[in-house]
């Protein structure tokens, strides 16, 4: 059991790591580069709304998933006992799974405001 409770941990921890550098990785491709430069005159600030966009994303999706995890865990415990309630419990998993949208536009907003 602490086996699987540590290999969850680090398997969080690498997701929280790597969301940001994916994110700075597909949107600093050379393309989008260009055009952000086109449209911000101070690349200190373009840097901070590409690290905060990122952030933002990542720490969204990593808390849509602790909170679908618990969540979902709820929800198959109440199925076993009473399986009519499958219609309410998807609405609360889909609930969970909305703070990854949430922080999803909240990146986009920040990058078009950015430039």
């Amino acid at each position: 059991m602490r086996s699987k409770r540590r290999l969850l941990a680090l398997s969080t921890l690498g997701a929280v790591a790597a969301a940001p550098l994916l994110f700075l990785d597909f949107a600093g491709s050379p393309g989008a580069a260009e055009a952000i430069k086109a449209a911000a005159a101070d690349t200190g600030i373009v840097q901070w709304a590409m690290l905060s966009a990122s952030i933002a994303a990542g720490l969204g999706t990593v808390g849509a998933g602790i909170a679908v995890a618990a969540v979902g865990a709820a929800a198959v415990g109440a199925l076993a006992e009473k399986p009519e309630l499958l219609g309410r419990v998807l609405i609360l998993v889909g609930l969970a799974e909305g703070i990854a949208i949430y922080g999803l536009i909240v990146a986009i907003l920040i990058l078009n405001r950015a430039g």
